[in-house]
């Protein structure tokens, strides 16, 4: 497959992780934009404002500027970052919102499409806050917040669903890749710990560490991998999005259990 090719199903899966958001956000009644979610000190709308932020961002090349203090949730420049969309659409209406994401993310499609980006290793010309960031991760990445903060507006007015989705399967495909850097330099194992990760709808993955302590994917599953975390979609994502710890429950641990304990305590990539 091409680069061109690659980063086109990107685009099309991105599409309609919008489409699937800001029809769940069209079902909501008034009172459950201020529902709080599980991501601290945001609501529903906050979510909703900080999508359409960054949208908006991608389609105009613009960036926003607002003070946004120093609220006690945030624990880096990039969350300070992320604050700017709440902070200026405090007073927007929800039609407002998801209004902006449709009209940013329709004018960004149509440029993508219009000139698709052909080369993965090339910078975008827009990217948000000035990461360094190439066509191939910022279009990877674009499904996966999309998608997540879909799942955190379901999870916080009690709307489950969107588990089958191509954006859910991307997200959940994209993040398990996260989980050799997680056995190797989140967790410390030795040389030679092998994981099993063996997610439902996902093909069962096995990481190792190398003799440098790195982690790395390998091409074969182990006959028998130190340990082995057996889990459904959603609990690995809560697991791996960090939103919520005690989803480790519900994790089947084979293997070295006091490992597989520190794998789960330690997995939170993305926020």
């Amino acid at each position: 497959m091409s680069d061109q090719e690659r980063l086109a199903g990107y685009v099309e899966v991105w599409w309609r992780a919008v489409d699937d958001f800001t029809g769940l956000l069209e079902k909501l009644p008034e009172e459950d934009w201020s529902r709080p979610t599980d991501l601290a000190g945001w609501d529903v709308r906050a979510v909703v404002a900080h999508v359409a932020h960054l949208e908006k961002v991608l389609a105009t090349g613009v960036e926003e500027h607002a003070e946004v203090g120093e609220p006690a949730h945030v624990t880096g420049m990039m969350g300070l970052y992320t604050e700017i969309g709440p902070a200026n659409r405090r007073t927007a209406s929800p039609d407002e919102l998801i209004m902006e994401i449709r009209e940013a993310a329709t004018a960004r499609h149509t440029a993508l499409l219009a000139d698709p980006p052909t080369d993965a290793t090339a910078k975008p010309e827009r990217v948000f806050a000035g990461v360094p960031w190439s066509w191939e991760t910022l279009l990877r990445n674009r499904p996966l917040d999309v998608w997540m903060h879909e799942q955190d507006v379901r999870r916080a007015v009690d709307r489950p669903g969107g588990m089958d989705s191509p954006a859910a399967q991307h997200t959940a495909d994209y993040l398990l890749e996260s989980m050799g850097f997680v056995l190797a330099k989140r967790v410390g194992a030795p040389a030679g710990t092998t994981l099993l990760m063996d997610v439902e709808g996902s093909a069962p993955q096995a990481f190792g560490v190398d003799e440098q302590g790195r982690g790395r994917r390998l091409d074969t599953v182990p006959a028998e991998p130190t340990v082995t975390l057996r889990t459904d979609r959603e609990t690995f994502l809560l697991l791996v999005g960090g939103r919520r710890p005690a989803a480790a429950e519900a994790v089947v641990v084979e293997g070295d259990r006091a490992l597989g304990e520190q794998v789960l305590a330690r997995m939170a990539t993305t926020p």
